[in-house]
């Protein structure tokens, strides 16, 4: 009986500590410096790469504002997976489209098609999704951070629609992960964790975590990241450095790319386990404090077991009942700070009381995600008032 006692107090332990923990981490950065990077005199030469998958409607848009960078010394890489490019012209011979003779249906593979078709050695590359649009100062900004020493670098990824209930949960949902696993975390002296586009690396430390690895399905930022810091590097954050990312706008479009990233999740969490090692070996906070948030599961799974656990204990402790009530109380201060500390539509604000339904579609999503990958790996976007779509993996 000991023995139960002891796992279920070890369970609840592993499972509340992620509601407190953002909390935590804003009172330890009140604490920290916030450092300052100076402007880049610099032009490094940077290959844009722009990876689209079965669909181009979007490409011209995200290509446009690419192109109206105030920055000289890139050139863009179009790579259209099975895609039909026959109408994909681009007036700009900064612009080189390139369309594998066979389907890749990969990310990483697409990355290194771009990489070995490269027209002259770049410097460094960054990651654009076919669905994002690019500020104008995105490359300037990537430079302060490359210049500070940094050979990884993660920008914002803001939401460029807000038109629907979902996207805008998706959008909190996204300023949350950027304030705690980005800001935070890297000014706390860790890293920052990456988001599959809107993030730049020298070319060659790409090519040494990447070139080869054999990854299938979704989730090559994950293995990257663990590459990276597993060498005690950090991946730095700038809030500066902006991409406008397309938000879910539909239940079934929410529900089959969640379960690809739920999937994702449980396929790469164990990276955790290891950079904890490594971080109590190297005595390395960097590696350390990443781990943890490798461990994380996503938001609605901790969520709701921590409300099955604070229910149980409504007949097993009442003291221990009240500790997780005042764990979600502080989980959700935490959730009002992310908002209140970053530039937050008031329609978001305004959906948050539909958070109960977005839950219920992740849940969906859980019991798709063990299937997942065996469906498109493309996101099909949908606008109001258009018939579009955008190939994003």
């Amino acid at each position: 009986m000991a023995v139960v006692n002891i796992l279920w107090i070890i369970i609840q332990v592993l499972i509340g500590y992620n509601l407190v923990l953002p909390f935590i981490l804003y009172l330890c950065s009140l604490t920290s410096r916030k450092k300052l990077y100076p402007s880049s005199i610099n032009e490094a030469d940077y290959a844009v790469i722009v990876t689209a998958y079965e669909q181009t409607s979007s490409l011209p848009a995200v290509v446009n504002s690419i192109l109206r960078i105030n920055y000289s010394n890139y050139l863009v890489y179009v790579v259209a997976d099975k895609c039909d490019i026959s109408n994909l012209y681009f007036d700009d011979e900064r612009v080189v489209i390139l369309r594998p003779p066979e389907t890749l249906a990969n990310n990483i593979k697409s990355h290194f098609y771009a990489i070995n078709n490269f027209r002259r050695e770049h410097d460094r590359v960054t990651i654009i999704d076919s669905d994002n649009l690019v500020h104008p100062s995105y490359l300037n900004e990537l430079n302060k951070m490359f210049d500070a020493g940094f050979l990884a670098v993660q920008g914002v990824r803001e939401a460029k629609n807000l038109d629907t209930t979902y996207a805008r949960l998706d959008a909190a949902r996204d300023i949350y992960y950027h304030y705690y696993d980005g800001k935070l975390l890297f000014n706390l002296g860790s890293s920052a964790t990456l988001a599959g586009s809107g993030m730049a690396f020298t070319t060659q430390l790409y090519r040494d975590c990447l070139e080869r690895k054999e990854i299938s399905g979704a989730g090559f930022d994950k293995v990257l990241q663990a590459e990276i810091v597993g060498r005690n590097l950090r991946i730095a954050f700038t809030e500066s450095a902006i991409v406008y990312d397309e938000k879910t706008t539909r239940s079934d479009q929410l529900v089959k790319q969640r379960s690809r990233w739920i999937n994702t999740w449980f396929k790469y969490f164990g990276f955790g386990f290891t950079m904890i090692g490594k971080g109590i070996g190297n005595a390395s906070r960097n590696q350390l404090l990443f781990g943890l948030i490798l461990l994380r599961p996503p938001l609605f799974i901790f969520l709701l077991l921590g409300g099955l656990f604070m229910f149980i204990n409504l007949f097993v402790s009442i003291t221990v009942a009240f500790t997780w009530l005042v764990a979600f109380i502080l989980f959700v201060l935490g959730f009002y700070i992310a908002l209140a500390k970053s530039p937050t539509d008031k329609r978001i604000y305004q959906s948050l009381i539909n958070i109960p339904k977005f839950i219920f579609y992740q849940v969906l999503s859980l019991t798709k995600a063990r299937k997942a990958n065996q469906h498109s790996v493309a996101t099909q976007h949908y606008h109001t008032g258009e018939n579009e779509t955008t190939g994003e993996r």
